[in-house]
């Protein structure tokens, strides 16, 4: 683990802000991934130059990058984890992030991908959701449902398809014909003492009996829009990661502190997209994402451990 120690420096403040509904505004105001996607081999890009969509390509990340922008995952002993690295290697990835990352000296070989159709769907839904907060308080019921639906929205696009489905069969002559079927799909199964049998299942479309089971559901996933979304997020902070007019002490998925004053206009507690000041610090350690001490100007203690719910002492050493 890297553990970084801030003393801030005698007349600088670090200030730390937030992204306010960082996806619901990505949503709103960008593109989204639509229609039929066009797979397509070699570099798109050679005869369509504005082509949006999913692109695997060979990544070069410039070396001398402070703060790399472009994730991949690794596996390691611990299991999957998420990393920026610098040097080479092949993922997909966004054609809007990666021509984001273009900006910061990275360069691209597009191998192959999906073309789709680009086209903002989002915005009354966002518009009409957030004028439902501004309505209402903190409080209040119909905030909070307003707030889930514009923060559960995109995560739902990327759910995997693969829910399972319960049935109670009575007789065994259906049990035999269900269990030839789907013996690879059964999850659990509970024999009541009435001769019926409860069984939980991954229903598949091209095996199951619509006269004995019913209809499968359709979930309407479309795991282009919920990558767009992440992709258009993580655009969005980049702006803190490398940028020459301030120093970046920690950021979050939407979260940043730095040791200037954003400009005015990228600043309001209202506006969607728009940065509010959340504190003003003298002091910080941050040990890892999600896991900082903060002592702000006015002396108060703000500490975060990811998967720590109850308070501790701390120890200032």
């Amino acid at each position: 683990m890297i553990c970084i120690f801030l003393i801030i420096k005698k007349g600088v403040k670090v200030k730390g802000s937030d992204v306010n509904s960082l996806y619901p505004s990505r949503m709103r105001d960008c593109d989204m991934a639509v229609g039929n996607p066009i797979f397509f081999k070699g570099d798109i890009r050679l005869i369509d130059a504005n082509a949006f969509g999913f692109f695997y390509c060979e990544i070069i990340a410039p070396n001398n990058i402070k703060h790399p922008i472009i994730q991949t995952h690794v596996k390691t002993h611990g299991g999957i984890r998420t990393i920026a690295p610098i040097g080479i290697w092949e993922d997909m990835l966004f054609s809007a992030e990666m021509d984001n990352a273009k900006k910061y000296g990275y360069q691209f070989k597009i191998l192959w991908g999906y073309k789709f159709e680009r086209k903002i769907i989002f915005k009354s839904y966002v518009d009409n959701l957030y004028s439902l907060r501004q309505q209402f308080p903190k409080t209040n019921p119909l905030n909070y449902i307003a707030k889930l639906l514009l923060n559960s929205l995109y995560g739902r696009f990327g759910m995997e398809d693969s829910f399972s489905d319960n049935i109670i069969i009575n007789d065994l002559k259906t049990l035999k014909e269900f269990m030839k079927n789907h013996s690879d799909d059964i999850i659990n199964m509970i024999d009541f003492n009435n001769n019926q049998t409860f069984i939980q299942y991954r229903p598949k479309s091209k095996d199951v009996n619509t006269e004995l089971y019913g209809t499968l559901e359709t979930h309407n996933t479309n795991v282009a829009i919920a990558s767009a979304i992440t992709a258009y997020a993580r655009i969005h902070m980049s702006y803190f990661k490398n940028n020459p007019n301030f120093n970046l002490y920690y950021s979050d998925t939407d979260s940043a502190y730095i040791d200037r004053p954003l400009p005015k206009d990228m600043v309001s507690s209202t506006i969607l997209g728009k940065l509010k000041l959340e504190n003003v610090l003298n002091k910080a350690i941050f040990l890892a994402p999600k896991v900082y001490y903060l002592e702000t100007i006015d002396s108060k203690d703000i500490y975060k451990v990811k998967g720590l719910k109850h308070k501790v002492e701390l120890t200032k050493t």
